[in-house]
């Protein structure tokens, strides 16, 4: 009897000899060749059934990848998209700022005497005190009672003064009064201001005098503080009412204390313009800005 060694060449040198003979076959034999191509057909359905569990979770794979990618580009382009926004916010607001300067020049040509650009601080946070603080102090100059104008007309004056910064008291608030004189008819006046509204006041103005509506007032000059001749506003109401004793006469400021932020410091007495050139150019874009 054969032992379990023997036994086992045996099954090896029967396998090893069998292959030998199908690869003889496969070369020499075509009906093999078409066994063998028989045979591929149900193999070929296994290894497409092992491979596609393998391809899904492939594709699935890709397809969160994917999604992980264009969730992050979203994020940043929408970061991206913010910040061009405020770059656009800023190119606006410098280019408004930089108009205001330019008007500001142009406005400082037809001031008689020193001149100095100020710019505003802060502003009061009552709406019913009209003040504002500007940058500039008694180091450069600056005096109570001065007048300060913006690029329109008559802002207010000066109330206080410290060496680095001032206080501004607008014409609008309560405690102001500017006398003014009609461009029309040369009727003079004395214009208060009006915290509530925004506006001025012409008081104590008979209800027959010949005041309009439309009419500009201009500084008389007949006070301590505002040189003649500087716009103060424009009248957009008259209301005579014959129980009254004074006429009810409203005025749009010229100034634009609730937009401008530069405005000009005046010295009326003293010969010379103290402004810097500015450059037209907006920083750090190299654009212009547009003209009025």
């Amino acid at each position: 009897m054969f032992t379990k060694e023997s036994q086992s060449g045996l099954r090896t040198l029967f396998w090893v000899g069998l292959a030998i003979l199908l690869m003889v076959l496969d070369q020499r034999g075509a009906s093999v060749r078409q066994v063998r191509a028989a045979l591929s057909m149900p193999l070929s359905f296994l290894q497409y059934a092992v491979s596609w569990p393998v391809q899904i979770f492939d594709k699935l794979g890709n397809t969160v990848s994917t999604h992980d990618a264009l969730v992050k580009e979203n994020v940043d382009l929408k970061a991206q998209q913010l910040l061009l926004k405020a770059q656009v916010q800023r190119l606006l607001s410098l280019e408004s700022e930089n108009n205001q300067l330019k008007a500001l020049l142009r406005s400082s040509t037809q001031v008689s005497g020193k001149v100095l650009i100020a710019q505003l601080l802060a502003v009061d946070s009552d709406p019913f005190v009209n003040q504002v603080i500007l940058d500039k102090g008694s180091h450069d100059g600056v005096f109570i009672g001065q007048p300060v104008l913006d690029a329109n007309g008559v802002m207010g004056k000066i109330i206080q003064v410290g060496p680095m910064t001032s206080r501004l008291l607008l014409i609008t608030d309560n405690h102001s009064g500017v006398p003014v004189q009609d461009t029309r008819n040369g009727i003079r006046a004395i214009a208060v201001g009006d915290s509530y509204s925004g506006k001025l006041r012409l008081v104590n103005v008979p209800q027959t005098v010949d005041i309009k509506s439309g009419d500009v007032f201009i500084t008389s000059g007949l006070g301590e503080h505002y040189p003649a001749g500087y716009p103060v506003g424009q009248v957009v109401s008259v209301i005579k009412d014959p129980g009254m004793q004074f006429a009810s006469i409203n005025m749009q400021p010229s100034s634009q204390a609730d937009r401008s932020r530069q405005v000009l410091l005046v010295w009326p007495n003293q010969k010379g313009a103290d402004i810097k050139p500015i450059d037209t150019k907006l920083p750090e874009t190299g654009l212009k800005s547009s003209p009025k």
